[in-house]
């Protein structure tokens, strides 16, 4: 008896989108008894996780096809197809189209290449498989933008997901009605570089036109958040977003990477430090209640004490609340792993836990500043659910599943608010 297929997503949440996809596609296509790894690439150790969880797949499926994907099958297809684990190794352009999983159909099973991985530079296009509801109960996530454009010296992406592409407006809108239509109060919009939306798009609308069209045009989509952006590309619709459309969620996640000017540089980034510290002021004086996340990497090679004190400062200065701290890892391939002066590893591993403390502790007074506030919260399951600013927040009591309640916080435990 033939057994669905098995997927394993790692990494990011667009890989989690586009596993959503490949399930649909693998269904249509009639695959069976097949493993599908979504890999991610960002980082060495996310590469190695990935042949760990490989084999560890092969042993617990002893007679399955395992099929590699992802950003890391991109880039490093030699590494995967020299695996005995791997039966197919499938690129990032091609696990979108419906024609590789036709090809990997049981009736062509030992007649299709094994290793189909094309340059992801020549693709133009985003995919056109659009997910109607992917995320939980209450929150939808909506891919509009894909590949990225800059060339940072610590970063492999680029080369796993192409240059930048952008969903079309009208197709976007189109979709976000179906959710809304569906009973979702809440939609996320995501991509690898979200701030270059439309670029690429005729007369290159930008980010900001884009969040005034969907809520001009859904009326009744209750909330729109926004995933990671580069601060630095915020147009002057998304500011204005900022300061006038209370459906806009008042959080966001800054692509910072570090808070040193030098630094900044040697990393080829677009900003340096005091433009995000005036990014940061300008999006709270527009909205008071806004709060920021952030990307920041510990033991850039280079890195000094004094560069790092940078970073560590920049959180207080930015008031940063929700911190992504990666230990800089060595990618080959990339401008800064033939930097001569690597720092060394346990430096960065105690640099970053630096840097999480401080998170800890923004965390921890922005929990106790909300001790007797109402918020609204979107629920995520009965007894949990999120706020405006997506702070957890548990109840002792049921709440309805993707309804949005009024709620007053009476404490904190832990990371997580709590109300009645």
């Amino acid at each position: 008896m033939t057994k669905p297929p098995v997927f394993a997503t790692l990494g990011c949440r667009l890989n989690a989108y586009e596993t959503e996809a490949m399930k649909d596609l693998a269904e249509q296509a009639g695959i069976a008894d097949a493993v599908v790894v979504n890999t991610c690439a960002v980082t060495a150790e996310a590469v190695r996780k990935a042949r760990q969880e490989i084999r560890k797949l092969r042993r617990d499926n002893p007679s399955a096809r395992i099929i590699v994907t992802g950003c890391a099958a991109q880039t490093e297809p030699e590494t995967f197809s020299a695996m005995e684990e791997v039966d197919h190794v499938i690129g990032n352009s091609e696990k979108m189209q419906p024609q590789t999983w036709a090809r990997l159909a049981p009736d062509f099973v030992g007649q299709t290449e094994r290793v189909q991985v094309d340059d992801i530079m020549s693709v133009r296009e985003t995919a056109g498989h659009l997910i109607d509801g992917f995320g939980t109960r209450s929150r939808a996530y909506v891919q509009v933008q894909n590949g990225c454009d800059h060339r940072c010296t610590f970063c492999i992406i680029p080369y796993g997901r192409g240059n930048s592409r952008s969903v079309p407006a009208g197709v976007v809108v189109d979709q976000i009605k179906r959710l809304v239509d569906r009973g979702y109060n809440e939609v996320v919009l995501t991509g690898v570089d979200l701030t270059s939306w439309g670029a690429d798009l005729p007369g290159g609308p930008r980010l900001g036109d884009l969040v005034m069209r969907i809520l001009r045009l859904v009326p009744d989509l209750p909330r729109l958040r926004i995933s990671s952006i580069d601060s630095i590309e915020a147009d002057e619709n998304l500011m204005l977003a900022i300061a006038s459309e209370p459906r806009l969620m008042p959080h966001l996640h800054l692509s910072l990477q570090h808070g040193d000017d030098l630094i900044l540089k040697r990393m080829k980034r677009r900003h340096l430090r005091d433009d995000a510290i005036r990014f940061c002021e300008e999006a709270r004086r527009l909205r008071p209640d806004m709060t920021f996340g952030a990307d920041i990497i510990a033991g850039f090679p280079t890195e000094s004490d004094a560069h790092f004190e940078n970073s560590l400062r920049l959180v207080d200065e930015c008031g940063l609340t929700w911190l992504h701290v990666f230990p800089y890892s060595r990618r080959e391939g990339t401008p800064a792993a033939r930097i001569p002066q690597q720092v060394n590893g346990k430096i960065i591993k105690d640099r970053a836990a630096r840097l999480r403390a401080a998170g800890d502790a923004q965390v921890a007074r922005h929990l106790a500043a909300q001790k007797g506030r109402v918020h609204s919260v979107l629920m995520e399951n009965p007894r949990m659910g999120r706020t405006e600013q997506f702070t957890e927040v548990t109840f002792d009591e049921d709440r309805p599943e993707g309804q949005i309640v009024t709620a007053t916080i009476t404490g904190l435990q832990g990371q997580q608010l709590t109300a009645v």
